[in-house]
């Protein structure tokens, strides 16, 4: 074995200790799109966004490109809790319109884009009875107040809760891309998604009417 002098030894020394150490492996991003580019039907013709979404992993992007009126509320539903049960980040992208449900679709994201001259529409629910008188009622009471614990618990911040109380009356809510992005932004930021408005102003006004 050879031998190793002193002056060896002193080199080896002299060397610089580095301060880090980088080590690096790769590993496998699945990106995968869907397009909601028509009115929201039954949920049985989304098992495959729902599976994906049930089934994908914390490395997984999931993006849902929205261009839609709207549509069944129980599919809507069951989307959106989906992407809150997904482990996948989930960028919601509104391209065109996201109507009434394609609107509360569009608000589940944990990522959220918009494309210029794209609108957002939010109103009350609308329903067919059938029935007796009694079970009619008792629907109606039934479907209005689970409509509100959905609007309030997706909606908001996004939407104030004077909005919200407009919609549950009756009123249409528009938004355009820029109103969005503003909104979007203050949220971003910690403040409130609409400015407080002078009295005698309704909040959102301008907003709504995009």
């Amino acid at each position: 074995m050879p031998r190793r002098n002193a002056e060896t030894d002193d080199d080896d020394n002299d060397k610089p200790v580095p301060l880090y150490r980088q080590y690096e492996t790769q590993g496998t991003v699945r990106q995968i799109s869907f397009y909601l580019s028509d009115e929201i039907g039954a949920a049985i013709h989304y098992t495959d966004l729902l599976y994906t979404l049930r089934t994908a992993s914390s490395t997984d992007i999931v993006y849902l490109h929205l261009n839609t009126p709207g549509g069944n509320f129980d599919a809507g539903l069951q989307i959106i809790n989906n992407i809150t049960a997904s482990q996948a980040h989930v960028v919601t992208i509104l391209e065109a319109r996201a109507y009434s449900m394609g609107a509360l679709i569009f608000l589940a994201g944990d990522e959220l884009v918009v494309h210029d001259t794209c609108q957002l529409m939010f109103h009350n629910y609308s329903s067919a009875l059938i029935g007796k008188g009694n079970e009619q009622q008792a629907q109606v009471a039934a479907s209005g107040k689970w409509f509100e614990k959905v609007m309030r618990h997706v909606c908001r911040p996004f939407l104030t809760d004077e909005e919200l109380d407009r919609i549950l009356k009756g009123e249409d809510i528009w938004l355009d891309s820029d109103n969005i992005r503003r909104r979007l932004n203050n949220i971003q930021k910690g403040a409130p998604a609409v400015t407080a408005r002078k009295p005698g102003k309704k909040s959102g006004a301008a907003e709504s009417n995009g």
